[in-house]
């Protein structure tokens, strides 16, 4: 099979490698579609992301879905042939943080696309068969590559306690925003409203169905819950003073390493802030919302790429002010 490798920064290479088998437990995926995410870009320009350093060659993408081609023993083999979503952190399934459902914070977790594991700009994968996720066939291949992002979005919806009447605030229309506009509708928000300085971006995020959209601060009553996507300090800094009084804050985007709070306005007003690290238990909630037409995550794509064009896939962001979600199609 054919993989797209990152070899050094800025550089990636085809190579053939052995088909991978699948041992007990798993399938082998025949990847249709895997969107580009930031990490991805970090990864391919510099080669480290915090701890996380390539020392070897190493395939990236961890947005994808596909076929299952093979099953290994102890899997059903009703399996193959089934369109699938793949969920890409494989936690070890017995410490504390597994066992009590919160697999996300499962220390011994192994993520697809981050040092030292290969992730899927390949032709062929190996995944747990629990962890190859079943979509019907009201769900594009791309969109099941991107029930990944979508997680993202939903995870921090269910952290902001968002529900019927809500009125949320979404910081950044990047991929993340984008999807977290969506899921914030979807869970019955009364309130939308988008900070983004990009004037395209604010015009693409009330195209998803933003109630407002505001390139800085929001005036008059303030929100209920922040979802701050952008990972800007002087955005998130904004967004919590524009607070409501017991409002709760869901730190999404990865920025800086520090942050100076607004302390005064956050303990006069009691606000609560949280944060996110990728999902739990989001597929099966993503799958339905994406089936019904409730999100609409086909619109998030700006470009698709061949495998051999994976590295012009990585940059389209920086290349294309317009660009939202680049695709790679390995099977094209």
């Amino acid at each position: 099979m054919r993989a797209a490798v990152l070899t050094a920064p800025g550089e990636i290479g085809i190579v053939e490698r052995d088909v991978p088998v699948p041992g007990p437990g798993e399938v082998l995926v025949r990847i249709g579609s895997v969107g580009v995410c930031g990490s991805d870009t970090h990864y391919f320009d510099h080669g480290r992301i915090g701890r996380f350093v390539v020392t070897a060659p190493l395939v990236l993408g961890h947005e994808a879905g596909g076929v299952v081609e093979a099953v290994g023993p102890g899997v059903a083999p009703t399996r193959v042939g089934e369109r699938v979503s793949i969920e890409p952190g494989i936690p070890d399934g017995t410490c504390r943080w597994c066992r009590a459902g919160r697999y996300n914070l499962c220390p011994a977790m192994r993520f697809l696309a981050t040092p030292p594991v290969d992730g899927a700009f390949a032709e062929l994968l190996v995944v747990p068969d629990g962890f190859a996720h079943t979509v019907p066939g009201t769900v594009s291949d791309d969109a099941a590559a991107l029930l990944e992002p979508l997680s993202v979005g939903l995870w921090a919806a269910r952290k902001g306690g968002i529900t019927a009447g809500s009125r949320v605030l979404v910081t950044g229309a990047g991929p993340i925003g984008l999807v977290a506009v969506q899921c914030a509708l979807a869970a019955g928000a009364a309130e939308v409203v988008v900070s983004e300085p990009d004037p395209a971006r604010r015009r693409v995020a009330a195209g998803f169905g933003a109630t407002a959209v505001t390139p800085a601060e929001v005036d008059g009553v303030g929100p209920d819950v922040l979802l701050e996507c952008s990972g800007h300090p002087g955005a998130t800094v904004a967004a919590l003073r524009a607070l409501e009084r017991g409002g709760r804050a869901v730190l999404v985007g990865m920025g800086a390493d520090g942050l100076a709070l607004p302390l005064p306005v956050v303990q006069e007003r009691e606000l609560e802030i949280t944060a996110t690290f990728r999902y739990a238990n989001t597929w099966p909630t993503a799958i339905a919302l994406v089936a019904t037409g409730r999100i609409d995550l086909d619109r998030l794509v700006t470009g698709t790429y061949p495998l051999e064009r994976a590295a012009d896939a990585l940059v389209a962001g920086r290349r294309d002010p317009a660009s939202i979600k680049a695709v790679v199609r390995p099977q094209t």
